[in-house]
């Protein structure tokens, strides 16, 4: 048993050092937009806002290994009096990607890297709409993966005989949480 090399182990084709490699190199703020543009008159407001929440994904290649995914979340809560809040927010995460196969990368850039990111988008839009004076916005979380299935779907419909997908493109899905 001590005999098995251990950089192998048995368990996959890949050479040493040939491993696909997955890391977060950063994340961050892109960009911030809060507004309010009803206060102070919002505060005295009795009716629950309706909230509709977009978002998108746009992946980036900005080096051979490296890719920024960007997650765009657009919230805006109305009412019959007018508009309560509205948060755009542009959080992205650069990650760095070895080794992987090209048919691979569309997926984990579109499902996986969103998902990764999306918890601390959800902390900021959190965070923001309670800095506007409002009970904290905890965002339900997001299909991503049934988002990109319903994106490939509907490429292939447009485009037969294309493979869909290159992993640089962008997807939107329209949401509607509950307010926590």
């Amino acid at each position: 048993m001590a005999d098995q090399d251990a950089t192998n182990g048995g368990n996959g084709p890949f050479e040493p050092g040939a491993e696909p490699q997955v890391s977060i190199l950063a994340q961050y703020i892109k960009d911030l937009s809060v507004e309010n543009p009803s206060s102070p008159q919002v505060y005295q407001w009795q009716v629950q806002p309706t909230l509709d929440v977009q978002f998108n994904i746009n992946v980036e290649k900005v080096a051979d290994d490296v890719h920024e995914v960007a997650l765009k979340i657009d919230v805006n809560a109305r009412s019959d009096n007018g508009v309560h809040f509205v948060v755009d927010l542009s959080y992205a995460g650069l990650f760095g990607i070895r080794n992987a196969p090209q048919e691979a990368l569309p997926a984990f850039l579109l499902v996986e890297a969103p998902r990764l990111i999306f918890p601390f988008a959800r902390q900021v839009i959190a965070e923001a709409v309670s800095s506007a004076g409002f009970p904290p916005l905890l965002l339900d979380p997001i299909d991503f993966t049934g988002a990109y299935l319903a994106q490939l779907q509907a490429s292939q419909e447009q485009q037969p005989g294309e493979s869909g997908g290159d992993g640089s493109g962008e997807q939107t899905q329209s949401e509607t949480p509950s307010e926590a």
